[in-house]
């Protein structure tokens, strides 16, 4: 067997997954009693079968919302419990395996089968485990004596690790912890336990003793991987059209014209003469005697030079 510490992940030869059998049909399958409170969800679509067996009391079952069939005490769950056994026995007797610290939380895993030192396993925060784009990675941790999950605790998959390739054996009992989410297939050989608004994806299968539920979901789903990137592509970019700029329209400032005078022609006015009176505009009479006088004169002098 092989020693090794948990620093980031640790790689082991690739296992087979595990033989379910008929348990492959069951989400709950218990030995001596199954006990509810609450409104627990029991769906799958791999399976949301309901089992007890040799046990026939289920306690709450008013409450539950079962996706399958209820199998009490009969051919089928009993066929069932056998299958268990055989499946337990196969998971407990994988090898090699890897020797890891019984706390889990905070830790990255890959495929491979992992124990303890002192047989138990407990989860304090989140689990990682880490299929490295191998959905067949098989994920197989064996607890000698106890399981026990912290509230509010976590097992997260990444890279195309699948909760069908995931199995817990615990040799004694295993419990959930409040609102925490668990992944995986429990094979416990007495008794397992969820606490209220425990979220579970995978099985809870008791052997030998009972199963506890407390407002839970049970999800025993098609085996798909369960982290698929999802690639989102953004459109083509678009070449923006370009928008011609418009040339501004300016328009003048209207300006009324300046209001032209025309002032009308001046009327001749004619002054009239009263009393023998000659018009302002005449020449004076005086002048005209003047100017004759002048001229003859003139014509006088003119003569005598002769």
């Amino acid at each position: 067997m092989t020693t090794l510490p948990v620093i980031g992940t640790t790689v082991q030869p690739s296992q087979p997954t595990v033989n379910l059998g008929t348990t492959t049909s069951f989400a709950v399958l218990a030995g001596t009693t199954i006990t509810n409170t609450g409104e627990t969800v029991i769906q799958g679509d791999a399976g949301s079968n309901v089992g007890l067996f040799p046990g026939t009391s289920i306690t709450g079952q008013t409450s539950m919302t079962i996706g399958g069939a209820v199998h009490i005490a009969d051919s089928v769950a009993s066929i069932a419990k056998t299958d268990l056994q055989t499946a337990y026995n196969d998971a407990a007797g994988r090898t090699p395996v890897t020797r890891i610290p019984s706390e889990l939380g905070g830790k990255t895993l890959t495929p491979g089968v992992y124990d303890s030192a002192d047989g138990t396993f407990q989860i304090t925060g989140t689990l990682t485990l880490d299929a490295q784009g191998n959905p067949d990675g098989v994920f197989i941790f064996k607890s000698a004596s106890t399981l026990i999950t912290a509230v509010d605790s976590n097992v997260a998959l990444i890279n195309s690790a699948r909760y069908c390739r995931t199995f817990w054996t615990v040799g004694s009992s295993a419990t959930l912890g409040v609102n925490s989410h668990f992944v995986g297939h429990i094979f416990a050989v007495t008794s397992i336990a969820a606490n209220t608004g425990a979220s579970v994806q995978g099985q809870l299968l008791a052997m030998n003793g009972a199963v506890t539920l407390d407002n839970n979901t049970i999800t025993n789903g098609v085996c798909d991987e369960t982290d698929t990137p999802v690639v989102v592509t953004p459109p083509d970019a678009e070449t923006p059209t370009p928008t011609e700029t418009p040339t501004p329209v300016v328009t003048p400032p209207t300006t009324e014209p300046s209001p032209v005078t025309v002032e009308a022609p001046s009327e001749a006015v004619t002054e009239t003469v009263t009393g023998g009176r000659m018009p302002d505009t005449a020449t004076p009479w005086y002048t005209l005697l003047l100017i004759g006088a002048v001229l003859v004169v003139a014509g006088a002098v003119s003569w005598k030079k002769r």
